[in-house]
């Protein structure tokens, strides 16, 4: 009966991780799955948690501190000390250090529940504060109060009344008070304000200043009439559009030459229209001046000089068309009349 090879090696797996481990002797830390498996933590907090729980004790865990190490930013490692802090795996106490100042001392965890249920066994377990004894009141001796005897009575004379003594009332002492020690405010040092930056002084030109000159209004090179009535309905339409923008009839006349001189170098009349009518300003007083100042402004550069375009010719011979800018004939026509009379010449 054939038995199975208990002593045959594992099988490794096809696919996914296969670890091969090496035995450490030093330069290690033992981690827990707890930590390195949490299915709540990112594996930016993971990876932190991991680095943090190698570190000796005393170093340094700030959020500067880690920036300073790690490419990431300050506030992806805030936000993984924050998720660490909220699962328990850290617990960062502030504590009053000498000089009145706070210190921040960081706690890191390798298992976070049995932490907790450690504090609170300690909590549980602490002893209550005894109270301060009052000191009791000493007893008063109460004198005894003999039985009056009574006399005997003497023969013509009035009996004789002893008045019994009354005891003295007990006099019990006032409990004594303890003060309750006050517990000492905290120091917390708050930063001194910044102080809010004084704004310098505005430099206004004085009415005597000297004053850029005013640019003077562009006029077309080569005018027409059909020119200067495009001007004239384009500046005539502009409160359809721009209502703000609403001429007399004298300051429309003022500024045809203007817009005729846009229209000449080949702005189409929309892109005039917007550039003259956009993002006025509030309030505007004088649209006139502002149109003045815009069309003298913002005037376009002059088209390029156009290339003179050579005009097409008919061949005499061939009547085929070539570009000259006299009838005639050919090139190809030119020379073989050129090769034909050179040949008669040889011949004679």
């Amino acid at each position: 009966m054939d038995t199975q090879q208990v002593s045959a090696p594992p099988r490794a797996p096809s696919a996914g991780v296969v670890h091969i481990n090496i035995r450490l002797t030093d330069g290690y830390t033992v981690i827990s799955n707890r930590l390195s498996q949490h299915r709540g933590l990112s594996l930016l907090a993971i990876g932190l948690g991991t680095h943090i729980q190698s570190l000796p004790d005393g170093w340094r865990v700030g959020i500067k501190a880690l920036a300073a190490i790690f490419p990431e930013s300050e506030a992806r490692i805030a936000a993984a000390l924050r998720e660490l802090e909220q699962h328990g795996f850290l617990r960062r106490i502030r504590e009053r250090v000498g000089g009145g100042q706070l210190a921040t001392r960081t706690e890191s965890y390798n298992h976070p529940q049995a932490a907790a249920r450690g504090r609170m066994r300690e909590r549980v377990a602490a002893p209550v504060p005894e109270a301060v004894p009052v000191p009791e009141p000493e007893a008063v001796p109460v004198p005894e109060v003999l039985p009056a005897v009574a006399a005997e009575p003497v023969t013509g004379a009035e009996p004789v009344r002893v008045p019994a003594s009354e005891p003295e009332p007990v006099r019990v002492p006032e409990p004594v008070r303890v003060p309750a020690p006050e517990p000492e405010p905290v120091r917390v040092s708050v930063p001194d304000p910044v102080p809010a930056p004084v704004p310098g002084p505005r430099l206004v030109p004085t009415p005597t200043a000297p004053r850029k000159p005013r640019l003077p209004l562009p006029a077309p090179q080569q005018p027409t009439e059909a020119l200067y009535a495009a001007a004239a309905d384009l500046l005539a339409g502009l409160p359809r559009t721009a209502p703000l923008f609403l001429l007399s009839e004298e300051d429309a006349r003022g500024l045809v030459p203007g817009v005729a001189a846009w229209l000449e170098r080949g702005a189409r009349p929309d892109a005039v229209r917007a550039a003259l009518t956009d993002d006025p300003p509030v309030p505007l007083r004088h649209p006139a001046k502002l149109l003045r100042h815009r069309l003298a402004a913002l005037l376009p550069p002059p088209l390029p000089a156009a290339v003179p375009v050579v005009p097409l010719q008919n061949c005499d011979d061939c009547d085929r068309a070539f570009r000259s800018s006299v009838p005639g004939c050919c090139r190809e026509c030119r020379d073989a009349r050129a090769y034909a009379d050179e040949r008669c010449l040889i011949g004679t």
